[in-house]
């Protein structure tokens, strides 16, 4: 079956509790649970892991290096500064979509620019706990239609 890495960033395990007028009052269980049940829909595997450390995600992305097939990534506070997850995602052989609940362009203008974009396929921004599954169901998309060619 095919594999999926989701991995949430710093802080991302405050969901529901933190700052909900940005980010909504849905927790990250609760956006987990919508994501296994989509991956059910679309018979493809999950792996997910959240971490407040950096070098964890890294070492999320070796491991998977020859297992997964594509990645959803919330780099959360990690956007603007992450340059080791950066060269991790350069170095992944799948496609890796970088997603945000909100939409970051629209914010403090110092989290405008992502050092993770130009790193990922796509980045997906601004549907709340809806970036996840419009990743999920994009990233399986990608992942199959690069199989067939």
């Amino acid at each position: 079956m095919t594999k999926i890495l989701v991995l949430h960033g710093p802080n991302l395990n405050l969901f529901g509790r933190r700052e909900p007028h940005i980010y909504g009052t849905t927790t990250l269980a609760q956006i987990n649970e919508r994501l296994v049940a989509l991956a059910g829909e679309l018979q493809v595997e999950l792996e997910i892991f959240q971490s407040n450390h950096e070098g964890a995600l890294v070492d999320k992305f070796h491991e998977n290096i020859d297992i997964a097939a594509g990645a959803l990534l919330n780099p959360a506070g990690l956007t603007q500064h992450g340059v080791p997850l950066h060269d991790a995602i350069k170095a992944m052989p799948f496609p890796v979509l970088e997603i945000h609940m909100s939409n970051i362009a629209a914010r403090e203008a110092w989290r405008a620019h992502s050092i993770i974009s130009p790193a990922v396929k796509a980045t997906i921004q601004g549907l709340g706990w809806r970036s996840y599954t419009a990743g999920l169901r994009s990233l399986v998309e990608l992942v199959r239609e690069n199989a067939a060619a």
